[in-house]
């Protein structure tokens, strides 16, 4: 593994915070896309038996979505409320979730009940769809917090792709001026959900650019780069890549809080996408595990200690 560190001057990278785009909502092709880059990644991969099935759940997330029914948006008090205080509108701690989700869970489960999978995946969606009603919202609330101690490996990707369902349909439904900043940045603005990984774009008026992306509700939020997404320090930043690889993914670690997040880095290859990509390269998260740092967010696709 190489480290890389690097020192910039002020406005060396990014232009005045004030003409960037702060906020990016997901589009409502987002699962396909991902499906797609997920099959593409599988090729030859040590894991692509794994990221094969994440493929087809991709594909059950997104038919899940194009189903989703409308929901009532927040009450416009808790919008300004929120806007106000720099809180997320939608909060994966505190808004109060509507059953619907649960259906996009039951929409997943019954198109994978008949892909060819593995019997033991087989018995799981079996066993989800058997799952009381209280014991799924107790498996969502432990996701959500990031408790997945009691949550089995093999669970894990069909809760949590639901869940994503309803939070991209929600962001999506109720647009970018709904969303304000945040005092925290590190965090996203649309569920207060932390990144699994950070984009830097490529190209046009957003050459350079870093976007963190929500592990969640997959909304990209501008933070300026060589600055901790965690404790925010711009000291202590290191660059970490893998032998051989061409530089498209680095781990951007912080000596202050020992934590480090992935960068895509598009101008290598503008293919990638944050959830796909990261899954990809767990590789580099192994060789950060030995040098002591730890993740700054979740992948909801990766059992933390169960590869």
């Amino acid at each position: 593994m190489n480290t890389e560190a690097r020192i910039v001057e002020i406005g060396q990278i990014e232009a005045p915070v004030g003409e960037i785009r702060f906020l990016c909502l997901p589009g409502r092709d987002l699962f396909s896309r991902r499906a797609e880059r997920f099959r593409h990644l599988s090729h030859g991969h040590p894991v692509g038996d794994y990221l094969d099935f994440l493929a087809l759940l991709a594909d059950a997330q997104q038919a899940a979505l194009n189903r989703f029914p409308t929901l009532p948006p927040p009450d416009p008090g808790e919008l300004e409320l929120c806007r106000e205080h720099g809180m997320p509108l939608l909060s994966a701690q505190s808004w109060v979730r509507n059953p619907a989700w649960r259906e996009s869970l039951t929409m997943i489960l019954h198109q994978l009940e008949n892909a060819d999978l593995p019997p033991a995946t087989i018995d799981t969606v079996t066993s989800l769809l058997q799952e009381s009603e209280i014991g799924l919202e107790k498996m969502a609330d432990r996701i959500l917090t990031g408790d997945l101690d009691v949550i089995s490996p093999q669970e894990l990707p069909f809760v949590a792709a639901a869940l994503q369902v309803y939070w991209v349909h929600m962001a999506a439904a109720l647009g970018e001026n709904a969303f304000g900043r945040l005092e925290q940045g590190g965090v996203c603005p649309v569920c207060g959900s932390l990144p699994n990984a950070g984009i830097v774009n490529s190209g046009g008026a957003e050459q350079g650019l870093r976007y963190l992306c929500c592990s969640l509700c997959a909304s990209r939020w501008h933070m300026v780069r060589i600055k901790c997404s965690c404790c925010e320090s711009t000291h202590g930043i290191d660059h970490f890549i893998l032998e051989g690889s061409n530089g498209a993914v680095k781990a951007e670690s912080c000596d202050d809080c020992n934590s480090y997040l992935k960068l895509l880095y598009l101008e290598k290859d503008n293919q990638m996408e944050a959830t796909a990509d990261d899954l990809a390269t767990l590789a580099l998260d192994m060789l950060m595990d030995k040098t002591g740092k730890s993740r700054g967010g979740p992948n909801l696709f990766y059992h933390p200690g169960r590869v």
